[in-house]
């Protein structure tokens, strides 16, 4: 059922992580990240610094207002710099350009390079749920549900549904809510960790994580997993789509480029190292399917056992 994990990072893997322990060199790597990102967004007609110029001149605090949960505790792996923001994904900044960032990001995915590459590449997840899910769910849960275009994806693929987002960030959830306004989309934003969502037990027919795994440490994927179980009905699904560790690109990727990859992701090494087949089902659930869906993702589909 499951196949050995190599939990040792390769020899260029470990002169990066060397590098980046240098804080002065993480910066630097960072910043070059950032900087790269934009001027990709901009070269393929996303408007980057004109998005984010629009969005800060709204006023958010009754939006933030609307959407934060005060009481809520952050777990300790969240604090840390995420995505060349020393923040990490606590402020405005990461909320008003992560949609931007995304379409440059996955812009590389195909060869063309454009600004089709994201709706692509979320495409190629739910062909491939549409194909593992035999069931019509009514209820969806969208774990890790940033500024909501994840959600909004589910929405369209399964419109009869009413769903919930999940985020631990306020300021992501504030820009989703003001998303779903402007399309007229009635969406359950809720404020929560995803291994601690506080949502009833068995709400759920269907699970979903878009790109959230590779940004978590072994252990609170591990709880995602758990709560997951817990949330879902009898013979529900958890499906995923990330980062695959066994694609060629990133066992190829040339140091410079992995170390402003790695400059913005801390846990990936982690995340690579995860027997993520067997942690599902410790978990709880079915063997899952694992599926190539680009030349550097995977989709996984695992129903409850």
């Amino acid at each position: 059922m499951t196949t050995t994990v190599n939990t040792t990072p390769r020899l260029a893997s470990r002169m990066v992580n060397g590098l980046l322990s240098i804080k002065p060199l993480a910066n630097l790597a960072k910043h070059q990240a950032r900087t790269m990102m934009i001027k990709r967004a901009e070269k393929i007609g996303v408007p980057w610094t004109k998005r984010v110029e629009e969005l800060r001149s709204l006023d958010w605090d009754a939006r933030l207002a609307e959407v934060q949960d005060l009481q809520l505790t952050y777990p300790d792996y969240y604090l840390r710099s995420f995505h060349a923001y020393e923040n990490g994904n606590l402020n405005w900044e990461a909320a008003w350009e992560v949609e931007s960032a995304a379409y440059a990001v996955h812009a590389k995915i195909w060869s063309d390079g454009d600004v089709q590459g994201d709706p692509r590449l979320r495409q190629s997840y739910h062909n491939l749920v549409k194909e593992h899910v035999s069931i019509d769910p009514q209820d969806i849960l969208d774990l890790g549900c940033s500024v909501g275009m994840s959600t909004f994806a589910l929405q369209e693929v399964y419109p009869q549904a009413k769903i919930t987002g999940v985020d631990l960030s306020p300021y992501f959830l504030a820009v989703a809510h003001y998303n779903s306004q402007k399309r007229n989309i009635d969406i359950n934003w809720k404020h929560a960790a995803a291994e601690a969502t506080g949502l009833p037990d068995a709400s759920f027919d269907l699970v979903s994580a878009f790109l959230m795994f590779h940004e978590l440490p072994q252990k609170a994927a591990k709880e995602i997993f758990r709560e997951a179980r817990r949330l879902l009905r009898p013979g529900g699904y958890l499906t995923l789509m990330d980062m695959n560790p066994r694609s060629e690109i990133y066992k190829k990727m040339p140091p410079y480029i992995l170390t402003l990859l790695k400059s913005t992701e801390p846990y990936l090494d982690e995340y690579f190292a995860l027997d993520i087949e067997q942690a599902i089902v410790e978990a709880g659930f079915e063997s899952p399917t694992i599926t190539p869906n680009t030349p550097r993702h995977r989709t996984i589909v695992a129903r409850v056992n």
